[in-house]
């Protein structure tokens, strides 16, 4: 009499269940979207604005955002335009995440007619905040640094902003 199920095939019974239940109870990626306000420092206090999108898995995430520090001609403040892509690291809590964020970017920055635009490298962090449902604040710190002949090499910005999980 013939065997049909094998130690091998007992191992393969096995591991096709245990990766099918793998399959079905992961969880889906999420994705996010943050518009913000906030403050630059550098060299002098003027305003920030941008907007993020982004997915993640349970701890590693990965960004897109746009951000816009305005200039001031009459104060000779330069202004910077960023396009970053960043990746997350962050806590898998829900209603506090904590993340730590490094990437790069293309740049522009201007004053006046004066204008540099290359490429550059940020690191930073923050916090998602839940409020109601998938509505959440966040609050992010980061630190850019600046490739090329900038007026200012290495830009700081502080933001808030209302961040939509989905």
């Amino acid at each position: 009499m013939t065997r049909i199920f094998g130690p091998l095939h007992k191992s393969a019974a096995v591991l096709t269940l245990a990766l099918g239940v793998l399959a079905f109870s992961a969880r889906p990626a999420h994705a996010d979207i943050t518009a913000f306000l906030g403050l630059s420092p550098t060299p002098q206090r003027h305003s920030v604005t941008g907007l993020g999108v982004g997915v993640g898995l349970v701890i590693v995430g990965f960004e897109f955002e746009y951000a816009n520090i305005t200039e001031d001609p009459l104060e000779k403040v330069p202004g910077l335009k960023t396009y970053s892509g960043n990746v997350l690291m962050q806590t898998p809590t829900p209603n506090m995440q904590f993340y730590a964020t490094a990437g790069v970017e293309g740049y522009q920055e201007r004053l006046n007619l004066s204008k540099e635009t290359s490429v550059g490298t940020n690191v930073g962090g923050g916090a998602k905040i839940g409020l109601l449902g998938p509505l959440r604040v966040r609050v992010d710190y980061r630190i850019f640094k600046l490739l090329g002949s900038p007026t200012h090499d290495m830009y700081q910005r502080f933001y808030v902003g209302a961040n939509l999980n989905f």
